[in-house]
């Protein structure tokens, strides 16, 4: 089945009871059984409900996986994995991710002895140089949030092997339709499912998609023990928002290349950041691993400061200041303020996120009046 056909039809059936085509919303806490222990594979909804099946089903493949797991968010799933490990564990990730995963990993579970390294896992030997009879865990983020940073995930995935540690990559920024990482030797797949997969701002939502059957009993057992699951409502609407993913990321890569290109001949803009770039960092393993560059990509001002940054988010009209991304509209961040404002000043400018780093979630309106808000933007800095 190919990737267009499995949106709208992989893991999603007629209603047996009554036909219907949409998937109903079991808005249900409990289930009937015949007798105690006999039921039709449902009992409670924190364990499992036919709404969760159908889209966890659906993620799966997507992802060409064989398991799939919801949560009440991204970070409950980024949460569900770290809890994989115990005290004396190690866990090398990417020094520019998102400032969620760095603050959930240093302000919550270094309080369990988990040690965490950081590294440019852009290069490879970066990781090599890291491992250590304690890791038991790699985490990526490709391309990264904000620098829009490629790491090879065949790469990072074939030394984990070697290693015995477990591979998650996080591929909110990419979405199924541009990468797979289970395909490039990944053990898990993270999604904010909030972001592209669902599309419209409505929901937030998180998900986790594999093949390896003893890491879908743990995590299902920590999905189901820690209880931070979706409700039925959220996932009957990811199961719309996904039918158009593939339409909809179309346009945004189309609409990112057109205004990476302008930003990039623009006097007011030092650097721009955007993996279909030839010059951008391992653009080559972009090619190789994504079936395009997306509509996310990041930019400097020449006058570097957070006072000129917000002099141009204060100025645009098409492009909402707000948090998240992928969503059918145009958003613009400030990250060093924002969505990485917990990360160190330090940490974030030996990662390149200067003050007056701006990001942009390149939606799907008309090319020409995202263009046209930029500029009249760029003019106030």
């Amino acid at each position: 089945m190919k990737f267009a056909t499995k949106l709208i039809h992989a893991g999603v059936h007629a209603d047996p009871e009554t036909g219907a085509i949409m998937t109903p919303i079991y808005q249900t806490s409990t289930y009937a059984q015949k007798a105690p222990g006999i039921h039709k594979g449902f009992e409670y909804s924190r364990t499992h409900n036919p709404t969760r099946t159908a889209l966890q089903n659906n993620l799966a493949a997507l992802e060409n996986g064989n398991w799939a797991l919801c949560f009440s968010s991204g970070m409950g799933a980024i949460d569900a994995v770290t809890k994989l490990m115990k005290p004396g564990d190690e866990v090398i990730a990417s020094n520019d991710l998102y400032g969620g995963t760095y603050r959930i990993f240093t302000k919550i579970f270094e309080n369990y002895n988990i040690k965490f390294h950081f590294t440019d896992l852009s290069n490879v030997h970066n990781l090599k140089n890291l491992i250590n009879p304690n890791v038991k865990l790699v985490w990526i983020e490709t391309p990264t949030n904000p620098m829009l940073n490629i790491i090879n995930i065949e790469a990072i995935t074939k030394i984990c092997k070697e290693n015995n540690i477990i591979s998650a990559v996080d591929n909110t920024f990419a979405s199924p339709y541009l990468q797979n990482p289970l395909n490039l030797g990944a053990d898990i797949v993270m999604h904010s499912v909030t972001k592209y997969i669902n599309g419209h701002s409505d929901v937030v939502m998180g998900a986790l998609i594999g093949n390896n059957i003893q890491l879908h009993e743990k995590l299902a057992f920590i999905q189901n023990s820690c209880g931070a699951v979706p409700g039925p409502q959220d996932c009957f609407l990811v199961l719309r928002g996904i039918k158009t993913l593939h339409v909809r990321m179309e346009r945004h890569c189309q609409n990112g290349k057109k205004i990476a290109e302008f930003l990039s001949k623009n006097n007011k803009v030092d650097k721009v950041y955007w993996p279909g770039f030839t010059n951008h960092n391992n653009h080559e393993i972009a090619k190789v691993q994504m079936k395009d560059f997306g509509g996310m990509l990041s930019f400097t001002l020449k006058n570097d400061s957070i006072e000129n940054a917000h002099k141009f988010l204060s100025a645009t009209k098409l492009f909402t200041l707000a948090e998240s991304l992928g969503g059918v509209e145009s958003l613009c961040g400030h990250p060093a303020t924002m969505t990485h404002a917990s990360i160190p000043r330090e940490e974030r400018i030996k990662s390149g996120l200067l003050d007056s780093l701006i990001r942009l979630s390149v939606g799907i309106e008309d090319i020409d009046d995202l263009i046209n808000d930029l500029n009249q933007a760029l003019e106030k800095c």
